[in-house]
């Protein structure tokens, strides 16, 4: 447990029971929502004191968002809550017996206790790429990155070696998932639209965009179909693809591929997958391969006060024998099935087994490009892309945050300018922002 024992999270002592709520992100902000007007005292915490919007974190990595415009205040978010507190802590330990969580900053008892912490980047145990590669997992994550990538065209400019300038404009992107391939179309849009304005004097034929997957073909989780369309697109921005294929070694200056190729490339971006951010005092046999096991309610086996929703819950069923996707919509879900139950609970009525309503997937690789996979139909191209838009807007936290990214996707569009081209701090390798991004 923590080192601070003594000491104790100052919230206020009520007759209501209190469900500690860990994690700020798409679970536990849906479930703060819904239990509203139920009589719990309600604790919610997460190390940062805002939500963040991750599936725009690439905009703001690649120069096209404000950081800001993808967060919400968590506190602002829930200040017509009665009887809701949040507290900004990191959480360290989990005590089941006692009803205890331990935090940097102190102790909580709970009555219910709801681990919502979500997932953090996976290197699969590999140092190297943990040290020297960029994930995209939090805004200041993707604020490192994009400063490091205007820092390499400033020095590029400057540098008169032209190995060094080849190392200084070659991006590699680990993973074939949405993310990656989100990045790799921004960044190709980039070095189309946008970098050749900024810096006449490169030459942006240098500029070589490589993406790598370890599986057969992009966007696993999406139809054969959006996956084809997606390298389609990509290759239509020149980035070089390459499937059943693995980084075997990075040093900081090359990369290495199980095939041979040596990429001399000083940005490598890893969207390689994400494993479940697990706390300490879990017993074992709940955890399996970095998720928590829950049944059908999302419960903890033998502990039926203790709830996981989101990317840290697997919850095995017939339709889905690995657990549900680590996408926002099963964590919704989670949220609001659970908050239903409670609210059966106080009736004295039997809860209900949670059954993921799948509404589609979708992933965008630049301008009027984009693939949506739908139960019974899929459709590409400008259409497409207009639905993504217009999905995520609706997603974001707060009305101003719609208005901030609407502007800016509309600036954009009308000009291929990106506003947010910005070296607001200068980027270094050995003072990086990874917090809870542990091997």
């Amino acid at each position: 447990m923590s080192a601070f024992h003594h000491l104790h999270l100052e919230i206020p002592k009520t007759e209501r029971k209190r469900i500690v709520i860990i994690g700020g992100g798409f679970a536990g902000i849906q479930l703060v929502k819904s239990l509203r007007k139920l009589p719990y005292q309600i604790v919610l915490l997460d190390r940062h004191n805002y939500h963040t919007f991750q599936p725009l974190l690439y905009q703001v990595a690649t120069a096209g968002l404000e950081p800001d415009s993808i967060a919400g205040a968590l506190r602002h978010l829930f200040e017509k809550h009665k009887d809701f507190y949040f507290r900004m802590a990191r959480v360290t330990g989990i005590d089941l017996k006692n009803k205890q969580i331990s935090t940097l900053v102190g102790e909580l008892d709970y009555d219910m206790l709801v681990i919502a912490n979500g997932s953090k980047t996976n290197y699969f145990g590999d140092k190297k790429m943990y040290e020297r590669t960029f994930p995209m997992k939090q805004i200041p994550q993707a604020l490192d990155l994009r400063s490091h990538m205007l820092q390499n065209f400033e020095q590029t400019v400057m540098s008169p070696d032209p190995e060094e300038q080849d190392r200084l404009t070659n991006f590699v992107i680990v993973g074939g998932g949405p993310t990656g391939v989100e990045v790799a179309g921004a960044l190709g849009e980039l070095k189309r639209h946008v970098l050749p304005k900024d810096y006449p004097d490169i030459d942006f034929d240098i500029m070589k965009l490589h993406l790598v997957d370890a599986g057969p073909r992009l966007l696993a989780g999406m139809s054969e179909k959006a996956g084809d369309r997606a390298l389609e697109y990509l290759k239509g921005f020149g980035v070089d693809v390459r499937v059943n294929t693995r980084v075997e070694d990075y040093d900081g200056k090359d990369v290495r591929l199980t095939d041979g190729t040596v990429i001399p490339a000083k940005t490598v971006v890893w969207a390689a997958g994400v494993t479940g951010n697990i706390i300490d005092g879990l017993p074992e046999g709940v955890v399996e391969r970095g998720r928590i096991l829950v049944n059908e309610y999302n419960q903890l086996k033998e502990y039926p006060d203790v709830y996981a929703l989101g990317d840290i819950a697997v919850m095995k069923t017939e339709v889905c024998p690995n657990g549900h996707p680590m996408v926002a919509p099963v964590a919704i879900q989670h949220a609001q099935n659970l908050a239903k139950n409670l609210r059966r609970q106080a009736k004295n009525l039997p809860p209900l087994a949670f059954k993921y309503r799948d509404k589609g997937s979708m992933a965008t690789v630049g301008r009027n490009k984009a693939v949506v996979d739908m139960p019974k139909f899929h459709f590409r191209g400008f259409f497409a892309w207009v639905v993504w838009m217009f999905v995520h807007l609706m997603s974001i936290v707060g009305f101003r945050n719609r208005l901030v990214i609407l502007s800016n996707w509309v600036w954009n569009y009308l000009t291929y300018d990106r506003g947010t081209r910005l070296i607001i701090r200068t980027f270094l390798r050995n003072k990086r922002y990874k917090p809870g991004d542990t091997l």
